[in-house]
């Protein structure tokens, strides 16, 4: 007779598990506090969407055409997983009409049915920011700065800010003609797959990936030839910005956003640790236009998204922000029934100390093997003398030396053994 079925997690996906899921929050904590000191307050954003919020911002794109999780509620409605982390954050400003500027955080999975590879799941894992309100390129100096230095903070040293300028509408217009008119001219030596956003869709050629296509669009023209005067004064601006914050960047002319609402500053960082396919970290852009194309009243906006999984690929490359197991401070073994550690346990939680015991009336060998393991820099011992004097032996896990304390002077015990220097 067969057994149970054996399930696994879906191909795409992984289940991120102690000690690794204690980094993972480390992580977002630290993100948290870099965002939260600027000024952004946390947004949570349901993981699924109206299909056309992401249809409107991604019309033509391969995300929405060939990778976005598309469904039909039980209501009819039709329905996508979130794939990336801006639109639902637009979505929401336009629906809600917060004052401005409004200047959120977010961390969150998004869903993308691609072949999974290092650092890129179905389920993938995003950080990031939106600052909704203002046009001033002040503005993507902060953003972009807080994304660096976040990484810097993280000890990542093989990366590079890449920086380039997207213009205005103006700007814009005068460049697709100029940049269509040369992928026409060379359309057969691109990629094939790169050959149909030609006509409609170019400046989206320049974002691939694929070795054929990325020598000719070596020779193409730059955007940053067809810059307006207002455009050339925001990106200028944005240069002088980071430079005098001391946030190191370089130009790249490819660096583009193929979609309208795009606009002015576009940036990546990416990590010469990693695989050159799969190297870029996190980045962003402003997106003028986007507000508008949701339904809101025409509105100036940047982020950036980071990826979570990306990011510590790139960490462990360097070893960098290691983590260590979960930890207790203290660890109580009991072998009077379990009663004097469930108090013990609870008081010392209470009081602010991490603490943890064994269960299941285990021997005091074992009890003191899983106290070795749990990392704890002391132990708290109840036998039977202990409970019947009111007291407790405290030992030092790392020296073995032990002592007497009364059971009313736990606590003052502890944190006193706790803030002593570790031997």
């Amino acid at each position: 007779m067969a057994g149970p079925p054996s399930y696994k997690a879906p191909t795409g996906t992984h289940d991120v598990l102690p000690p690794q899921s204690g980094r993972w929050a480390s992580l977002i904590a630290r993100f948290a506090a870099a965002a939260g000191r600027a000024g952004y307050g946390l947004v949570v954003n349901p993981v699924f969407e109206d299909v056309e919020v992401f249809r409107r911002v991604g019309e033509g794109t391969d995300i929405v055409r060939k990778e976005m999780y598309e469904f039909e509620d039980k209501g009819g409605r039709r329905l996508a997983l979130r794939p990336e982390g801006t639109a639902p954050v637009v979505r929401a400003f336009v629906q809600h009409r917060p004052p401005v500027p409004w200047k959120v955080w977010y961390a969150a999975p998004g869903f993308r049915y691609e072949r999974p590879q290092a650092g890129r799941y179905r389920q993938h894992h995003q950080l990031g920011v939106e600052a909704i309100g203002s046009a001033d390129p002040d503005v993507d100096v902060e953003v972009v700065a807080l994304a660096w230095r976040f990484l810097a903070g993280l000890g990542l040293q093989r990366t590079i800010l890449l920086l380039n300028s997207m213009g205005d509408p103006e700007s814009r217009a005068a460049y697709v003609e100029d940049l269509r008119a040369f992928l026409r001219g060379r359309r057969a030596e691109l990629a094939p797959e790169d050959r149909e956003k030609v006509d409609d869709h170019p400046m989206r050629v320049l974002d691939s990936k694929r070795a054929a296509t990325r020598a000719v669009t070596r020779e193409a023209p730059r955007i940053s030839d067809h810059l307006t005067p207002s455009a050339t004064g925001h990106f200028s601006r944005v240069q002088a910005g980071l430079s005098d914050l001391g946030v190191p960047f370089a130009l790249e002319p490819r660096l583009v956003r193929g979609l309208d609402y795009y606009t002015h500053t576009t940036f990546e960082i990416q990590s010469s640790a990693l695989d050159a396919a799969q190297n870029a970290l996190g980045g962003g852009g402003r997106y003028d236009g986007l507000v508008e194309a949701l339904g809101g009243p025409p509105t100036p906006g940047i982020g950036f998204g980071i990826g979570i999984e990306r990011v510590l690929l790139a960490c462990d490359a360097e070893a960098t922000f290691t983590v260590g197991d979960a930890r207790v401070d203290a660890w109580v073994i009991d072998v009077t029934g379990g009663a004097a550690a469930r108090a013990l346990t609870h008081e010392l939680r209470e009081a602010g100390v991490a603490a943890d015991r064994g269960f299941d009336d285990r021997s005091m060998k074992a009890q003191m093997k899983a106290a070795g393991r749990s990392g704890a820099r002391v132990a708290l011992i109840v036998g039977e003398q202990e409970a019947a004097s009111s007291t407790v032996t405290l030992r030092d896990l790392a020296t073995s030396e032990q002592r007497t304390i009364a059971r009313a002077d736990v606590v003052a015990e502890v944190r006193a053994a706790l803030d002593k220097e570790p031997r």
